[in-house]
């Protein structure tokens, strides 16, 4: 890691580290409490007997050894490969918006909670200190409701329902308060807004083992067992610099995720392309390539056998390629835009060479889709438009002027502390998981500091979030580029105000027939954002719109037969105008994509020679999903 980015970890996100060290301290100061029975007693209102407090003491004795032979390590820098993202690091997003915005809201914010928390540890001191007990007020008395306090323990005595309640009070009032600040631009108060309701889901008494009675139960009872294992997660996580959603044993990439049979059949230093074996006698003459994000693994789109749609494709009788992108290091550190862009031309032609074919179709979701619209444009500037038949956008956006939440960490003080962190060429991808984490944080981030590190569960076995936890690392010049280019000054959508590879990008030149897929509650490529593609293009484009959101709103199979889409006016004046019109349809949108290829080409040919990857004379790599995948 470098070591300027090790440097500013140190200073400015120190505070934000510190809460998982005050977890890690109230963890080994708690057991100890507990082991000389100071705690269970006020906690459960029973004495410890002899052996619990031996068994208290025994997991005491382990948690502080633990903890002090992790922060020896920590102050004698003999942590091997570690770096500056944690699980707090992405608090730090909102440190740096400080910067450019008025910092009083926040600054009242946080006296605010200082003197509240004062009131709690008050009202709860006197709990634990034997002060009367009063009726647990009803839940359905209570006037604020939130899932994190859905548990019966957060009503059976009244200190943690003012605890939580008080809580929640004072989050409405935070929020409502950065909304309604005056005198500066929006996008601003969007950011102040934020980055207040970042401070106020991490001030969640949730969070915390003193102020979670949940917690506090679960210790009693497991006598302090969840807290060991709960300090071996926190540990590991601080080792890995990343936060833990799932079992990481659970998977292995071939075997029971990207598993899909295949082969490697053309490699470049940026990318492998992978053919996958066809499963019917007969497949569509026009194959289909498609290009996924490299901010995060291909497999999105391979992953368990029911829900890959990349198997759900080639079952229908699709010849499939896929690229697969290598993760950047600090050779790729003078990569740009229009190394992606060249890297599509080269696998379309690549494609289109091997199998002997005129033409492909193409598709690209999120920032690959976004690619594929300038490589639209610069092949219809170049007279070879005819090589790609259809391109089909997965949540990809060309015109980022409704781009959503991610927009709040493009500010010249975000770019300045993300170049900081990319002082060797690269953009380390944890914080880039940390950005996406912190959209959703009370989902993706405190809840499993509350299960994993406070309650000691065990990682579930779940494909998307293993997918999600594959992170891959960023060319630092591509993504600066992209993020004042495209996301800060949209010129994407400007005719000539960009080029690549030597051509000018135009979007009104594209008429290539398009399918262009949005998701209704995608927080990352809003809808009303790709719903823009559609006043772009010149050529016939279909619009779609999927339930859910960003991910599960493209990875739906039908066999699932969850969600929903909606189909309509494609050429309607709004996104609002089209759902007022739509049809909605249950289930999986797929096969309706599906109608919607054939009906581009609907020519068939056996599936021999070259459409079978491997065969006799044909010279390819290696088995998919391949090496670039699987390197880290």
């Amino acid at each position: 890691m470098a070591k300027d980015a090790n440097d500013f970890f140190k200073g400015g996100s120190e505070p934000f580290r510190a809460f998982f060290d005050m977890q890690g301290e109230a963890m080994r100061e708690m057991m100890g409490q507990l082991a000389q029975g100071k705690f269970g007693t006020k906690f459960t209102g029973a004495a410890l007997d002899p052996g619990d407090m031996a068994e208290f003491a025994n997991v005491a004795r382990e948690i502080q050894a633990m903890w002090f032979k992790f922060m020896a390590q920590r102050s004698q820098g003999n942590e091997a490969n570690t770096n500056p993202f944690d699980p707090a690091q992405w608090l730090t997003l909102a440190q740096g918006m400080a910067k450019q915005i008025p910092t009083d809201p926040i600054d009242t914010a946080q006296r605010l909670a200082k003197d509240s928390m004062e009131i709690w540890q008050g009202v709860l001191g006197g709990f634990l200190g034997g002060g009367s007990k009063i009726e647990a007020p009803d839940a359905d008395a209570l006037p604020r409701k939130d899932r994190r306090f859905a548990a019966e323990e957060w009503r059976a005595h009244p200190a943690f329902a003012l605890l939580h309640q008080t809580y929640l009070m004072m989050a409405e009032y935070f929020v409502g308060a950065a909304k309604q600040v005056e005198g500066i631009a929006p996008e601003k108060r969007k950011q102040l807004e934020f980055a207040t309701t970042a401070l106020v889901d991490a001030m969640s008494p949730d969070n915390f083992i003193l102020t979670n009675p949940v917690v506090l139960k679960r210790t009693i009872e497991t006598k302090g067992q969840n807290l060991l294992k709960g300090m071996q997660h926190l540990i590991n996580d601080l080792k890995k610099g990343q936060l833990t959603h799932t079992d990481a044993e659970a998977f292995e990439l071939g075997v029971n995720l990207a598993a899909t049979p295949g082969k490697v059949v053309h490699e470049t230093p940026l990318y492998q392309l992978v053919q996958y074996t066809p499963s019917t006698d007969e497949v569509f003459a026009t194959p289909l390539i498609i290009f996924p994000p490299w901010i995060n693994r291909f497999y999105i789109l391979d992953l368990t056998a029911k829900k890959s749609f990349i198997k759900w494709a080639v079952d229908q009788g699709i010849s499939v390629f896929v690229v697969s992108w290598k993760s950047a290091d600090a050779s790729m550190k003078d990569v740009i835009w229009d190394d992606y862009i060249r890297a599509q031309i080269d696998a379309i032609d690549t494609v289109r060479e091997r199998l002997k074919v005129p033409s492909v179709h193409a598709i690209g979701y999120c920032v690959a889709g976004t690619t594929l619209a300038a490589t639209l444009a610069i092949l219809a500037k170049r007279n070879e438009a005819d090589k790609v038949k259809s391109a089909t956008f997965f949540t990809a956006q060309v015109d980022f002027e409704k781009a959503g939440e991610l927009k709040h960490f493009i500010d010249d003080g975000q770019l300045e502390m993300i170049s900081n962190l990319s002082s060797e060429g690269y953009l380390d991808g944890r914080y880039l998981a940390a950005t996406f984490n912190s959209l959703r944080g009370k989902d993706l981030i405190w809840n499993y500091v509350v299960n994993n590190y406070l309650l000691g569960e065990d990682y579930p076995a779940f494909d998307l979030l293993h997918w999600n936890g594959d992170v891959t690392n960023l060319p630092s010049k591509w993504h600066a580029d992209y993020l004042r280019d495209l996301y800060r000054d949209n010129k994407l959508v400007v005719p000539g105000a960009l080029s690549a590879d030597g051509t000018a990008i135009d979007l009104s030149q594209v008429n290539t027939p398009a399918f262009i897929q949005a998701g209704r509650e995608d927080h990352i490529a809003p809808a009303e954002s790709v719903w823009k593609a559609t006043e772009h293009f010149k050529g016939p484009v279909t619009f779609l719109l999927a339930g859910s959101g960003h991910i599960a709103g493209v990875v739906n199979p039908p066999s699932a037969n969850k969600y929903q889409y909606w189909t309509g006016e494609s050429t309607a004046a709004s996104l609002k105008d089209f759902v007022d019109g739509a049809t909605e349809h249950p289930g999986s949108w797929w096969p309706h994509w599906l109608e919607w290829l054939e009906q581009q080409d609907s020519e068939k040919v056996p599936a021999k020679g070259k459409r079978k990857p491997g065969g006799k004379g044909d010279k390819v790599i290696e088995d998919a999903p391949g090496r670039y995948v699987k390197t880290r």
